[in-house]
């Protein structure tokens, strides 16, 4: 439950950035200079199409899919080296959103049961 619940946080929020980097390319301004250099379009559109698969993996969760549970263990993966390349352009938030998916991973593996048939 904890983990769908910030699968459904996380998803949202990534929307939210995704759809504020796409709509107005001056609401993020990158600090410094790195090696990740992507346009802030495409960051929005790779941040607001993760951010509905990882929304529709949290819905997978909370129907009890074993599937959805081993997506949202590599979405969050993808979502934790995604916050670490969007560095550049939020520190803090990417280190916050990062903090987050290792704690979805934790909460994904540590609960993990298989059944015995």
């Amino acid at each position: 439950m904890f983990a769908a619940v910030l699968l459904l946080v996380t998803g949202c929020l990534a929307i939210f950035q995704g759809i504020a980097a796409i709509a107005n390319d001056d609401v993020y301004a990158r600090i410094g200079s790195y090696v990740f250099e992507f346009d802030l379009t495409a960051w929005g559109w790779i941040h607001l199409i993760v951010g509905i698969i990882v929304v529709l993996t949290g819905v997978g969760l909370f129907a009890g899919s074993n599937l959805a549970r081993g997506a949202g263990i590599a979405l969050a993966g993808i979502s934790v080296i995604l916050n670490f390349m969007w560095l550049p352009y939020q520190p803090w938030w990417s280190i916050i959103i990062i903090a987050i998916d290792v704690f979805i991973i934790w909460a994904l593996c540590t609960s993990w049961t298989h059944a015995t048939d």
